[in-house]
């Protein structure tokens, strides 16, 4: 595997305490993804569950290689894995693409860049540490700021809304969406598909 081979890292947090969280909604993307392709987590030596195959292309033809993956730490050691994933496949930090939740965007708001800082996100901040460069791909999923005085630790830990998850499949397609066309047709045709979704 080379360029042209892309690393989609999930972000989250493993273990069903965790599950349906808004910081885990980088996993609930890779499991989207998973089922566009077929494909089915098995667990690595790198403290992580991974899958590879060929993402869904358009008119019915494959798309892109992929390795798709969760990290099995917790948040702030999850790029430890990343790394070492994209070492063994020989992917580029150009072609990594990490999905996390971004308290700074409204809740259902896709966003797309690459580099800049980590935001007081511990997994992009451990994934810096072990990719070592922020020059990789962020797909950022919109969860809104915590209400009141609440911690932002606390807000991004617990369920999404009722009304969050009557929009959240939507939004997680619409993410899963993001990544195929960011490795299909690039950052930019990307950005200006779904930077103006309403």
């Amino acid at each position: 595997m080379a360029e042209d081979t892309w690393l989609i890292v999930g972000l989250g947090n493993p273990g069903s305490r965790y599950a349906g969280t808004r910081h885990n909604i980088g996993y609930l993307v890779v499991d989207e993804l998973l089922e566009r392709m077929g494909a089915a987590l098995t667990k690595t030596r790198f403290q992580a569950t991974a899958a590879s195959g060929r993402l869904p292309g358009s008119g019915g033809l494959p798309g892109p290689r992929a390795v798709l993956m969760r990290a099995a730490a917790y948040m702030n050691e999850s790029g430890q894995a990343a790394g070492a994933l994209a070492r063994f496949h020989s992917i580029p930090a150009s072609h990594v693409i990490a999905v996390h939740d971004d308290v700074d965007l409204d809740f259902d708001t896709v966003r797309l860049k690459r580099g800049g800082g980590e935001g007081g996100h511990n997994g992009l901040r451990s994934l810096t540490r072990h990719l070592g460069t922020r020059d990789y791909l962020r797909l950022r999923a919109g969860v809104g700021r915590p209400p009141g005085r609440m911690d932002t630790a606390d807000y991004v830990l617990a369920r999404f809304s009722k009304d969050e998850q009557q929009t959240l499949p939507i939004f997680v397609s619409d993410l899963a969406d993001a990544v195929e066309q960011l490795t299909a047709e690039g950052l930019e045709a990307a950005q200006q598909r779904f930077h103006s979704r309403g």
